[in-house]
């Protein structure tokens, strides 16, 4: 499980994808999680791995979007009664989904993909600019359609020759420098003020911005836009060397990005993996249960749409009547697990029986399992919402 769970998270840093780790710290039972079960959740909302059941996921998986998104780790504390738990100072409290019983305290921490530095130019200060972007631990991106390839990739990570593709290696996490003096500097910020960019500087004198300011306003960017664009680069640190410039460039990189509000993971996702922000998950017509769609096994083509199931009962049921879940929508909300009696969410529930027409929802593989031996000893406790005629 441990190494299925650092290869996850190996694979998606390669990917540049966000995602956040959520570790259980502390079990009060009856709870199905203990310490030292961990999970990855994705942007997209995708769990890997194992932190609790039904009654601890949605919030888990909320808790991590949000941290993905403020940059915040947190620690929760998940139980039936959060009014009245003891309060501790770091420590938020959440009510479970469904009761259960018991208290989970889990520790979630949002992985962002490493931040960029692109700079723009081959003059001393984008050398600098380079250098000093690596020992912060920025990927660094040298853009010159005349540089010699030789020479930069020794210094910046990436090297870009097409101005072109400028646009494609910028996301929201990307902070551009444009160091040309006059070549074609137009153009890069064009290009660069018109993306997500994090932040978007000129190394120019106030008769270069004015005369760069025409330009882009004739070309159409948006008061917005330009606005964007800072120049002078830099914070004012008197500063007249090449490298004592970069750095003022680099101590506002860091003081815009450590002062940012909330991300667009949703612009982040699309711009480090376009198409990744497609959905992940769809629903059952029939059972209304979640289905991952790169797993899914159980697919029916229905008048140029894709139906995706469960298992193969619902998929045969939907092929039969395809009118008949079409007309009206798919189970959702809550069932009672009728072998234990918790309360069981029907979309992300991950087990489901049929017996005599009726569908049953389940907590685990155990109650399920228990159910397909003797359903008549069960079916008598599954009250209003235990089951669902299809």
């Amino acid at each position: 499980m441990y190494g299925e769970f650092f290869a996850r998270a190996s694979e998606l840093s390669a990917k540049d994808e966000p995602f956040a780790i959520a570790i259980v710290v502390r079990a009060e039972k009856p709870t199905s999680a203990k310490p030292g079960d961990k999970a990855i959740i994705t942007a997209q909302g995708a769990l890997h791995g194992w932190v609790g059941g039904s009654c601890a996921l949605p919030t888990v998986v909320k808790e991590a979007k949000t941290a993905l998104a403020d940059g915040h780790s947190r620690l929760i504390r998940l139980s039936a009664n959060p009014q009245d738990q003891t309060p501790r100072e770091g420590l938020i409290d959440l009510p479970m989904t469904c009761f259960s019983g018991g208290t989970l305290e889990i520790y979630i921490e949002p992985q962002h993909p490493m931040p960029r530095l692109m700079v723009v130019g081959n003059l001393p200060i984008a050398h600098a600019l380079i250098r000093l972007g690596k020992v912060m631990n920025y990927r660094t991106i040298a853009v010159d359609p005349d540089a010699d390839p030789a020479n930069m990739q020794t210094e910046a990570d990436e090297l870009i020759t097409d101005l072109g593709l400028l646009v494609s290696r910028i996301t929201p996490l990307t902070y551009v420098v444009v160091t040309t003096h006059g070549n074609y500097d137009e153009v890069a910020l064009e290009h660069a003020l018109r993306s997500k960019a994090a932040y978007v500087a000129l190394v120019a004198s106030k008769t270069r911005l004015k005369a760069v300011l025409d330009y882009l306003s004739a070309a159409g960017l948006t008061p917005a836009q330009l606005a964007a664009l800072k120049c002078p680069a830099g914070l004012d640190i008197q500063a007249v060397q090449a490298e004592e410039i970069a750095v003022s460039i680099i101590a506002e990189i860091v003081q815009h990005r450590r002062s940012a509000g909330q991300i667009d993971l949703a612009a982040l996702l699309e711009s480090v993996s376009p198409g990744a922000s497609e959905p992940t998950q769809a629903v059952d017509p029939v059972c209304g249960m979640a289905v991952n769609i790169a797993e899914a096994e159980y697919v029916y083509e229905h008048q140029g749409h894709t139906y995706y199931f469960c298992s193969e009962s619902c998929k045969s049921r939907f092929a039969t009547e395809p009118d008949q879940y079409l007309d009206q929508p798919a189970p959702s909300g809550e069932a009672l697990d009728p072998v234990c009696g918790m309360t069981v969410d029907i979309a992300s529930a991950k087990y489901m029986s049929e017996y005599e027409t009726q569908l049953y929802y389940f907590c685990g593989a155990g109650c399920k399992r228990s159910f397909d031996k003797e359903p008549e000893k069960y079916v008598s406790a599954a009250n209003v919402g235990g089951a669902h005629t299809p």
